[in-house]
């Protein structure tokens, strides 16, 4: 998968969740020769899940960004080593609107739009580039197994139209499970795992399934502040010329949630191993306003 891929990827391929769920999410962005970029769905935050049934239909607005510096990446040999030195500034901008359905109020429904916008910073003159990426869009469906817990299933498709520069021409599908179980002690856990299949590029190559698994611990230690500790992790199978990548990246952030209806979210991501993969160094953002 590369990185929510092409939001969420860029090179390979670009989430969200919510999303997502990041898709979700993903799902992003550029990296150096055959390495990926960042993990798909990795722009989520704690309660990404923790979603209501038996509401009135609301809407939600999300702003993810992030700053991701290419200084290192992870060969073949799973050695750190020099990358382009590249910096990618990456926005995605997600719409979700939220109902339940007629028949059964006890099941969400979401269906959201992501759009990102990505600029890449390289070294020399000239050689910058920025532009939207490609849309992502599709629905979620969940219920509560228990009062506090949450079980679902995204399933997003991402559109090749966006910007020359900064798309990679392939179309993606990015599903997956999603879930929520809010614990003892103020404690929670909000996570995914899925799939990302893209379509063959304009080269006639067709890079394998991307599998990933996205994790977020926290301890809510007020009504305002939520400390958490993150982690990611992503398999993409080997496909013709491309090699198998992979990578396992770690991050702790606090969540501030002002009033009921907005939070800010703010984390550190770095990369423990990987494989023909980017080494994640970035600084993240996720802003949520619900009306």
């Amino acid at each position: 998968m590369r990185r929510l891929l092409l939001a969420i990827k860029l090179s390979r391929m670009a989430f969200t969740r919510y999303a997502t769920g990041a898709a979700f999410a993903t799902f992003a962005l550029l990296a150096c020769s055959n390495a990926h970029a960042q993990t798909t769905f990795d722009v989520i935050g704690p309660h990404e899940y923790d979603l209501p049934v038996n509401y009135s239909p609301f809407n939600v607005f999300v702003q993810y960004s992030y700053i991701q510096d290419d200084s290192h990446v992870w060969n073949g040999n799973g050695d750190l080593v020099k990358g382009s030195g590249a910096q990618r500034i990456v926005g995605m901008s997600k719409y979700v609107h939220f109902w339940t359905p007629d028949f059964n109020h006890n099941i969400g429904l979401a269906w959201e739009v992501i759009q990102p916008e990505i600029a890449i910073r390289n070294d020399g003159p000239g050689n910058d580039v920025s532009g939207l990426g490609d849309t992502i869009t599709g629905f979620a469906t969940w219920f509560k197994p228990t009062p506090n817990s949450t079980f679902g299933i995204q399933s997003f498709v991402q559109i090749p139209w966006g910007t020359p520069d900064v798309s990679d021409g392939v179309w993606k599908n990015l599903t997956s499970f999603l879930w929520d179980v809010r614990l003892p002690a103020n404690f929670g856990w909000t996570a995914d795992a899925g799939y990302v299949w893209q379509s063959k590029n304009d080269d006639d190559q067709q890079a394998g399934i991307t599998f990933h698994t996205n994790q977020r611990f926290g301890w809510q230690a007020n009504k305002w502040f939520e400390p958490f500790l993150a982690l990611d992790y992503e398999h993409t199978n080997a496909s013709g010329a491309l090699p198998t990548s992979w990578a396992l990246d770690g991050g702790a952030g606090v969540m501030f949630n002002f009033y009921k209806a907005e939070s800010i979210t703010l984390r550190y991501s770095t990369s423990f191993a990987g494989e023909n993969h980017s080494d994640n160094n970035s600084w993240n953002l996720k802003y949520v306003h619900v009306w």
